[in-house]
């Protein structure tokens, strides 16, 4: 229920941390191998072998891929405070633990060919036998295989378990299409907090995934057929991480869900996008601490693990990745959110990123 009036509610903005998922099935499922690599980074192994990505493809045919818009982002109950416990606070209280490391920077790369990036689309997963869909973006790496998303949306920290299925299919059309390919998830670099606490000032995830393919017709029969990595199709934003607050941000999504009053201004069909200047916020009910915020923007459930860009240049498509669609925001408890959320970016986020970067896939999956 969205809270009373006089309240402030920030909304996670996809389903997964109240589905109350009892078990995630199917041979993918379950991490085969999950570890903390450093002090900061936790990794669950998704799909691993060719015929993994396979078992995977089987869940994601064409057929499945043109519902796929109806599968609903639908968000948790909603997580209210009192304007004492979720508000714009001065920057000097929200001072994050001192940095260990160098702050990483990752330049943008276009794709192999063409002009102009196309970074943006849609995971889709399932938990249990449901499927749901969020935001992502494809990220510059050292293995051209990296996709930023929320947290929630690859992993369900209430159940301790990944999502089942995974896959990330950029610039998906209205009606189930794939014009740049299939991408399964390999496996999913998390902070440690999200899947320890559910922490959402650590809901961001780096998923590594194998080649893409395409869903051909041969001989009467769909088979898998290559196209590449990720990033020479789609090419992929950069990284800046420590910028704090101040910056001006592009954040992009594909929101679909309910607004407060109940209407539905989205269809999740299209990417749209909300700009402006960031500044702190926290959520002590969603042990947000560290939180940045851009106001307005009236995205719903779907935006989730849309990017956050800074510099973003509109002609190539490219910027540098300093967040994503986390919480939505109704700050005047009227009838539309008005702001969106996204942890803050810090060394241990790029610790975070150079160990998806590093995870190597198989060189053929098809």
């Amino acid at each position: 229920m969205i809270p009373p009036v006089r309240r402030l509610a920030a909304v996670a903005l996809s389903a997964l941390l109240a589905l109350g998922v009892t078990s995630l099935g199917g041979p993918v499922a379950a991490a085969s191998a999950s570890a903390r690599t450093s002090s900061w980074v936790y990794s669950v192994t998704l799909a691993k072998t060719a015929a993994d990505v396979q078992k995977v493809a089987e869940t994601w045919k064409p057929d499945r891929l043109k519902k796929a818009d109806s599968y609903s982002p639908a968000t948790p109950g909603s997580q209210s405070s009192t304007s004492a416990g979720a508000t714009t606070v001065p920057s000097p209280e929200l001072t994050p633990a001192k940095a260990t490391k160098i702050p990483l920077s990752v330049s943008p790369e276009l794709p192999s060919k063409g002009s102009a990036a196309r970074t943006m689309g849609k995971v889709f997963f399932r938990f249990g036998d449901k499927e749901y869909w969020c935001s992502a973006s494809s990220i510059a790496a050292k293995n051209r295989s990296v996709v930023a998303t929320a947290a929630h949306c690859a992993y369900d920290a209430r159940q301790a378990k990944p999502a089942d299925s995974w896959i990330f299919v950029p610039n998906p059309g209205p009606n189930g299409e794939t014009p740049d390919g299939i991408y399964v998830g390999a496996a999913i670099s998390m902070h440690e907090h999200w899947p320890g606490r559910g922490d959402y000032d650590y809901d961001y995830a780096f998923v590594t995934v194998h080649r893409g393919f395409t869903w051909v017709s041969k001989g009467g029969k769909l088979v898998m057929q290559d196209v590449g990595r990720l990033q020479d199709i789609v090419g992929g934003q950069g990284l800046a991480v420590a910028k704090g607050v101040g910056s001006h941000v592009t954040t992009f999504g594909y929101p679909a869900g309910p607004q407060p009053d109940g209407t539905r201004p989205f269809d999740g069909r299209k990417l749209l996008s909300c700009a402006g200047s960031t500044r702190w916020t926290v959520a002590p009910s969603l042990d947000l601490q560290y939180g940045v915020q851009i106001q307005p923007c009236n995205f719903t459930a779907g935006a989730s693990g849309g990017p956050w860009l800074i510099d973003y240049q509109a002609g190539q498509g490219l910027g540098s990745l300093n967040g994503i669609n986390s919480l939505t925001w109704n700050r005047d408890a009227k009838d539309g959110y008005d702001a969106v959320s996204s942890p803050n970016f810090t060394t241990a986020t790029g610790e975070v990123y150079r160990h998806a970067a590093a995870v190597t896939t198989p060189a053929n999956v098809t």
